[in-house]
């Protein structure tokens, strides 16, 4: 029983977060209850059979894999390292780089070049 509150604690504390997309939330949330799901299933049929202590389990890992995988899709949790190589333009007096995600030159205030 211990177990299935702290698990339910965690995936609180995931969807405490606030994002300004929602991604996180929405993610942790989702990955909450599949993981639920799939962890029941799995306790209920391996082992000795406590399908509560799978859920509980199954909600807190899916809980944090959806929560890592809203903050990647809004840009962070080292989703994204853009290549910040700056070159200098002698002409524009101004430092530049180049985006290989992208394939092309920005200004360094990230105005296109």
């Amino acid at each position: 029983m211990s177990k299935t509150w702290i698990a339910l604690a965690g995936a609180a504390m995931l969807m405490s977060a606030c994002t300004s997309t929602g991604n996180v939330e929405r993610n942790a949330a989702g990955g909450a209850a599949i993981g639920a799901i799939a962890g029941a299933v799995i306790g209920n049929n391996v082992g000795g059979g406590d399908a509560g202590t799978g859920a509980a389990i199954g909600a807190a890992v899916g809980g944090a894999a959806g929560a890592v995988k809203g903050c990647r899709e809004d840009g962070g949790c080292g989703a994204t390292a853009p290549n910040r190589r700056q070159y200098y333009d002698e002409r524009a007096g101004r430092y530049y780089y180049y985006d290989s995600g992208s394939g092309r030159y920005y200004w360094e205030d990230g105005s296109p070049r």
